[in-house]
């Protein structure tokens, strides 16, 4: 689930996949309108070629699309989205993956627009949630930054009277040297206590990247934090100034924004809005190889060859570092260091009158200390009113289960997760009552890890592409793992090919983004 404070996705997104089978026909290459086989790049719009349909792959086509360019867009698997995707439950619509994105950062909400979901956007309608902690529900408390406190008082009531004592002592203890990056957790654990880290910076981060707080990069994940604590000798004044920051900045609205029928109802507009600008986008097609050539570049699927004047390479790192592996050797190999986190979201859906007495809220957060086996639970009935509105009888709620280094849940069967999803739920807030339907959804290999020294890496993988004409990666593997990060870091990479000299010929920037 979502935290109300910082968490973008309540899974993270991702950028569509690098294996699958292509459902096209025919063999041989296909040159596209931009480039001639015999005399090379001709005066018509150049071709780009966009790997990976997830949502950063997506707003790099729409970007592209709407500039002018001719796009082909190849998604592995037999849907677009990654990690964005909707499903039925009891006939209700739900969100199996993201459920809703950050509402101050521009990008979201622009694209859903300009992909025709305006009317659609809808906050939610609660934004309270809990902790579940030594054994109780405890108000998910403010005044902190990624579960980071500025005051002692900020966490009263979450921690024990031992862990309030010990923010409090934080001032006495010398300056901490950061360096270039640094763990978060273990940053925090030792200017404020295991406690701090353990009841609230671990479930709140887990939220986000179903992650380890002591392996998560404080720079990468919380760059104003790690920034201000680099210049000040307290931790807790450090996380004063970015409040202070914040509230210079304060915008009205929503922190977080959803879509009627669900998030993931987003790259099917957005693959809707590309083909309208001309676009073609090929689901069910594998690429192969990549490679240069003097044509540009060609991408080999099992059936046939492209040729494009330009490629977004927009595929997990995993996927990414096979492909480059003959053209960029060092940046494959970085790509190839990049890990992954699986976890497991389970649905569902219970008669209303059988689901009485729930405490108010959206839904709480479970730190792993607790050794439960749920690490958060989403009152998904209750935060979003449209799914409310497809089935007043029914009450809907999910719970996410692994993370990063605890996945040995996700080799259990449907009914075990679902289980053990009761079991904790009927601890935490009195659920007695059988599910009228349930739908286990599996992010095998999903969720990029941010470690210590990952933005470092990014910088190296960025400069070794940069030697690559005509080619640029993005996805959630480099710069945010929430939806407008996502694409934000698609529309970086489409400007960057849309910038290059030797292509800008064929692209119309008169035509909209």
């Amino acid at each position: 689930m979502q935290s109300s404070q910082h968490a973008d996705t309540a899974t993270s997104t991702d950028t569509g996949t690098g294996t699958g089978t292509d459902t096209g026909t025919g063999t041989g290459t296909d040159t596209g309108t931009g480039t001639d086989p015999a005399t090379g790049p001709g005066p018509g719009p150049c071709h780009v070629v966009v790997i990976g349909g997830g949502i950063s792959g997506l707003a790099a086509a729409h970007r592209l699309a709407t500039a002018g360019a001719r796009v082909t867009l190849l998604e592995a698997t037999g849907r677009l989205g990654g990690k964005l995707q909707t499903g039925e439950i009891a006939g209700t619509p739900v969100d199996l993956g993201a459920e809703s994105m950050l509402a101050r950062r521009p990008e979201g909400i622009a694209l859903a627009r300009a992909a025709g979901l305006g009317d659609r956007l809808q906050p939610p309608a609660t934004s309270t949630a809990a902790v579940w902690t030594r054994d109780a529900l405890r108000p998910l408390p403010k005044g902190h930054v990624m579960g980071v406190p500025g005051s002692p008082e900020a966490l009263a009531g979450l921690l024990s009277p031992q862990g309030v004592a010990r923010i409090a002592q934080e001032r006495e203890l010398p300056p901490a040297e950061l360096g270039e990056d640094v763990a978060i957790g273990a940053y925090v654990a030792d200017r404020l206590g295991r406690e701090v880290v353990d009841r609230l910076v671990e479930p709140l981060l887990g939220g986000v990247y179903a992650g380890d707080a002591y392996r998560i990069s404080m720079r990468a994940s919380v760059p104003r934090l790690f920034e201000a604590a680099r210049s000040r000798p307290s931790l807790l004044d450090a996380v004063r100034e970015v409040q202070r920051q914040a509230a210079a900045q304060q915008q009205d609205g929503p922190v977080f924004m959803g879509v009627a029928g669900g998030v993931g109802t987003l790259p099917d507009a957005v693959a809707d809005a590309v083909r309208a600008h001309g676009g073609e986008i090929r689901t069910g097609t594998a690429v192969l190889g990549l490679s240069r050539s003097a044509l540009g570049w060609q991408i080999r699927t099992d059936r046939r060859i492209l040729t494009a004047d330009a490629v977004v390479l927009a595929a997990p790192a995993w996927a990414a570092a096979d492909l480059l592996a003959a053209e960029s050797p060092a940046a494959a190999a970085e790509l190839g260091r990049i890990e992954y986190a699986s976890m497991a979201l389970v649905t569902l859906a219970f008669r209303r009158s059988e689901v009485t007495g729930l405490p108010d809220g959206s839904g709480f957060l479970v730190p792993p200390a607790d050794g439960r086996t749920i690490k958060a639970a989403t009152f998904s009935s209750r935060k979003w009113r449209w799914v409310t509105e497809g089935s007043s009888d029914l009450f809907v709620l999910r719970t996410s289960i692994g993370r990063y280094g605890e996945e040995e849940h996700l080799h259990r069967d449907d009914a075990d997760l679902v289980a053990v999803s009761l079991r904790d739920l009927g601890a935490a807030v009195g659920i007695a009552a059988k599910p009228v339907a349930h739908e286990v959804t599996r992010w095998i290999g999903g969720l990029p890890q941010y470690p210590v020294g990952h933005l470092a890496r990014v910088a190296r993988i960025r400069a070794e592409v940069a030697g690559l004409p005509g080619l640029r990666v993005c996805g959630a593997a480099y710069d945010g793992v929430g939806i407008p990060a996502c694409i934000a870091d698609g529309h970086r990479a489409a400007d960057e090919i849309l910038a290059t000299p030797t292509l800008a010929r064929g692209t119309d920037r008169g035509t909209g983004q």
